[in-house]
């Protein structure tokens, strides 16, 4: 069966919060429907779902600064994995932070998901010699 890349709806927050726990993308600290609201203020159209015959089966936040992209929320389902969408939704988000004139992109990943380093390995992305620092201004 074939999908459909899109860029996400308020419609379909419901959905897509059911994706994240699903695929273990949320915690405690950051509340996805809120993480949603927000990037609903900012590039509302980086933000892509893949659907399947009405069914949300991917997702992936995008964003750009204009000095660097960001990928947050890259989730698939996991009846759909391995079947080459997280590469196209990353193709997708890719293309798009191309068009705007993006030179790089940084995304992070939790040190204990290996999943997602080999996967982001595979499609080219690298471990930058950095150290990630956070602040939160506004609580969850």
């Amino acid at each position: 069966m074939s999908h459909t890349i899109r860029p996400f709806t308020e419609a379909d927050t419901s959905a897509v919060v059911d994706l994240w726990k699903l695929c273990d993308l949320t915690r405690p600290w950051n509340d996805p429907t809120k993480d949603i609201t927000r990037k609903l203020t900012v590039q509302p159209e980086l933000f892509l779902l893949a659907e399947q015959e009405g069914r949300i089966i991917g997702s992936v936040m995008a964003g750009y600064e204009g000095h660097r992209g960001w990928i947050n929320y890259l989730a698939v389902h996991p009846d759909y994995r391995r079947a080459g969408l997280g590469r196209q939704l990353m193709a997708a988000a890719e293309k798009r932070l191309l068009s705007l004139g993006c030179p790089k992109i940084n995304l992070q990943v939790r040190t204990s998901n290996a999943a997602a380093i080999g996967f982001y390995q595979s499609i080219g992305f690298a471990q930058d010699e950095v150290v990630s620092y956070g602040k939160r201004l506004i609580p969850d």
